[in-house]
């Protein structure tokens, strides 16, 4: 039988249309065909993309030639540009920003690599700090409102170029999803004086129906009213308002769970399309401390329909609860077969 959930962190509804009986057969996409033999991300190719911005490469090694790790370059068709001025205009009811923000791409490795279960943890590791660190260095400019991280995976999510990247997107304004999930975190803390995300931990590591995968640090849910077959997010234990604030140990942390996480998807689903996005606190909100940043995974393995569109809700023939038991049965040979760095110490409850 059908149930309809509410999410407790935005309250939208999902329907898990459970009477379907899916299984990941049913979900087999795949991520497009290789259109060209040229990469302008591969090294050597440096000349044809726009002068970057940063890079890891040695000291020595000079901007925009061979020799880097991971280049971040302005994307060569942005949707926003810093150089605009930050214009709002009114006309009655209409509103508009004139088109400041940032837009950049994060090539995350000189060689022709299609996904992050291909790379080492180290060199995985050395991503997850760039996205910090480009995330803190965007933060610190007054005028942006947001800056959301993001890896589009396969051309029906978005991606151009199959070669591995992510993007940072910074805006003037607050994004819609954002808003509604920081007005859930702060009507619950209002409420009870706690983190909702805490909780939401809490009572899934307590039942253990719908964890993946977890360590000391992190945590990888199905979350119970998923809007997609085979959705995850990715949390850490610890609570933290500001994704840039990872340190350390939990950079490396993120890095294994995160490519565990993806690695499992890719057994269960044959490396189907996806989406990641960090979904971190907005800039400036320093006491925002009522908000927990998290990262949603979600394999573009179905489409919304008219459905979607006039109501808001989801439709997922898949139950959470199922999807776990499906990503968790990955075998760990299987696993290692896919990512050769994984952890032998990160399994799922298996």
């Amino acid at each position: 039988m059908a149930e309809i959930r509410r999410d407790p962190v935005t309250g939208g509804w999902v329907i898990i249309a459970t009477e379907r009986a899916a299984r990941p057969h049913d979900f087999f996409v795949s991520r497009g065909e290789r259109k060209t033999e040229f990469c302008p991300f591969c090294e050597g190719n440096e000349d044809r993309t726009p002068a970057e911005i940063a890079a890891v490469r040695p000291l020595d090694s000079p901007p925009d030639t061979p020799g880097w790790k991971i280049r971040v370059v302005p994307n060569k068709f942005p949707a926003l540009r810093l150089d605009q001025r930050l214009r709002v205009e009114g006309q009655g009811l209409y509103h508009t920003v004139q088109g400041f923000g940032a837009h950049e791409v994060i090539i995350e490795s000189p060689q022709h690599l299609t996904s992050p279960t291909q790379m080492t943890r180290q060199d995985f590791q050395l991503v997850i700090q760039t996205y910090c660190d480009r995330s803190r260095a965007l933060s610190a400019d007054e005028r942006l409102s947001y800056v959301l991280v993001f890896k589009n995976v396969g051309e029906s999510a978005g991606a151009s170029i199959e070669h591995t990247h992510s993007q940072i997107i910074a805006v003037p304004v607050m994004p819609k999803r954002v808003h509604e999930e920081m007005r859930g975190c702060e009507e619950s803390y209002a409420d009870g004086g706690r983190c909702l995300f805490c909780d939401i931990l809490e009572q899934e590591l307590r039942e253990g129906v719908r964890v993946v995968v977890e360590d000391e640090d992190f945590a990888v849910l199905s979350p119970f009213a998923a809007r997609f077959p085979f959705e995850m997010w990715i949390l850490p234990k610890r609570h933290s308002t500001h994704f840039f604030e990872l340190d350390g140990d939990l950079v490396g942390g993120l890095a294994a769970v995160l490519q565990e996480a993806l690695g499992r998807m890719e057994v269960c689903l044959r490396d189907p399309p996806y989406n990641y996005a960090v979904h971190t606190a907005p800039v400036g909100s320093s006491q925002a401390d009522y908000f927990h940043w998290h990262i949603e995974l979600i394999p573009r393995v179905t489409r919304l329909a008219g459905f979607e569109w006039g109501t808001g809700f989801h439709i997922n023939p898949m139950a959470p609860e199922r999807a776990t038991e499906y990503l968790r049965d990955v075998s760990e040979a299987r696993l290692r077969e896919k990512v050769a760095s994984v952890s032998a110490r990160r399994r799922g409850h298996e």
